[in-house]
């Protein structure tokens, strides 16, 4: 594949990383305490009730308070089971907060009429008691002097136009959030759209960070406006290793050998993330995963690792030639070709132009984006070929479309989105 040194391919490969490291948890670095923390080990047991889950999640505050539990982990404990605020029974709710060198923090919110309500200040931690009598869809935000701000480890939250707020406890459509331990890897969130109807269809996204949030770069995806009623999609942020984490193999990228932990970032989702969706929502009918640029690439590698695991996989502007960039090593398209038909229904797509043509012009078995194309539409467009000669189906299990001109950021993938979607939505 040709290498192109301009910007634009810059930003192809990387498809923005994000501007900050998440591995600390929100607002701080990981305490120290936190490296102590053992692992946790599935066992087989029932699903606590809501008075041991309870009864669990205080123990865990007043380890943090105590000391004898470092912040992070104790905030992460509680958003894995009950969350954010706690559920003292009746209508009392427990809302805390790492003081982090704060000396007051508030609660305001639509209990309260938006007035302020002192936290009071337990060792490392702020908290707060509140009577709720009907939590569901009631707003709330942190105050520190003047500023209003979302709670970064609420379980549900939203955004409207004054920015994100928190919810007490989510109701009809809404967003929820998990902090997930990366294992080998780094720590991120977990963004859930829960819809308002029962789920039948759960779609697992990549580049959690841009898909929900209006003030995401390009304004992100704006994927809940192409959701239906019954799909729940399920969003993993990107850490600043996302190059080695949405890859399948390495790549001699400027100067440096990048990538190649897929096997391990497929398993993330394996280990981590499934089980939680299952746990927390049950199994839908319908399963896929989608992707962009570098995401769309990775989703097609976990198709391959776990086709029994899927039932759609989509592709937009993926970088599916990684591997002949700089180096020569073994690209999807070529193990698509080798490995054959494995019954995953694929939708690709791409923006740009055939430019001048898609030629192999250094002969390495892999068609080149003239210089006046962009978007990865020949690589799209060779794979898309290769999958109907291994045995996908035109119309049936495999779709591919061009959006001729469409730029490579999230603004040309919202624009577009709608059409895998509907596409999952019709299995």
């Amino acid at each position: 594949m040709k290498f192109r040194s301009d910007a634009l391919h810059l930003l192809i490969l990387l498809s923005f990383t994000p501007l900050l490291a998440c591995a600390g948890g929100p607002g701080g670095t990981k305490d120290a305490a936190d490296d102590t923390a053992a692992d946790d080990t599935a066992v087989d047991t029932a699903p606590p009730t809501e008075e041991e889950q309870t009864a669990a999640d205080l123990k865990t505050v007043e380890a943090m308070i105590a000391g004898e539990l470092g912040l992070t982990d104790g905030m992460l404990t509680v958003s894995l089971s009950g969350g954010w605020p706690i559920h003292l029974g009746g209508d009392d709710y427990l809302f805390a907060a790492p003081a982090q060198g704060r000396e007051r923090l508030a609660v305001a919110g639509d209990f309260n009429g938006w007035t302020p309500a002192d936290m009071a200040l337990e060792g490392p931690l702020f908290t707060l008691t509140v009577s709720i009598p009907a939590p569901e869809g009631q707003l709330y935000k942190l105050v520190e002097g003047e500023v209003y701000a979302a709670d970064p480890w609420s379980r549900a939250y939203g955004q409207d136009e004054f920015g994100e707020h928190s919810i007490v406890r989510g109701a009809g459509r809404h967003l929820e959030r998990y902090y997930i331990r990366g294992g080998a890897l780094d720590d991120r969130w977990m963004r859930v759209w829960v819809p308002a109807g029962e789920v039948t269809h759960t779609l697992y996204v990549h580049d959690g960070q841009n898909l929900f949030d209006p003030e995401a770069m390009w304004g992100g995806w704006r994927l809940q406006e192409s959701l239906g009623p019954n799909t729940m999609a399920v969003g993993l942020d990107n850490t600043m290793a996302r190059m080695d984490e949405y890859t399948h193999v390495q790549d001699f990228i400027y100067g440096e050998w990048m990538g190649g932990k897929g096997d391990a970032y497929a398993e993330l989702w394996m280990s981590a993330v499934r089980p939680l969706i299952r746990e927390q929502y049950g199994e839908a009918d319908t399963v896929g995963m989608m992707g962009s640029s570098l995401g769309g690439l990775i989703s097609v590698h976990f198709a391959q690792l776990h086709p029994e695991e899927l039932d759609f996989v989509a592709s937009l502007s993926g970088t599916l030639g990684w591997g002949s960039i700089g180096a020569e090593n073994e690209t999807l398209i070529q193990r698509v070709a080798a490995g054959g038909f494995t019954g995953v229904p694929i939708y690709l797509d791409s923006g740009g132009e055939p430019g001048e043509g898609c030629i192999d012009t250094d002969k390495d078995g892999l068609l080149d984006d003239a210089p006046d194309s962009s978007d990865n539409y020949c690589e799209t467009r060779q794979m898309a070929d290769t999958l109907a000669a291994a045995g996908w189906t035109w119309d049936t299990d495999l779709w591919h479309w061009w959006e001729p001109g469409a730029e490579h950021n999230e603004a040309a993938w919202a624009d577009r989105v709608n059409l895998p979607v509907g596409l999952f939505e019709s299995l």
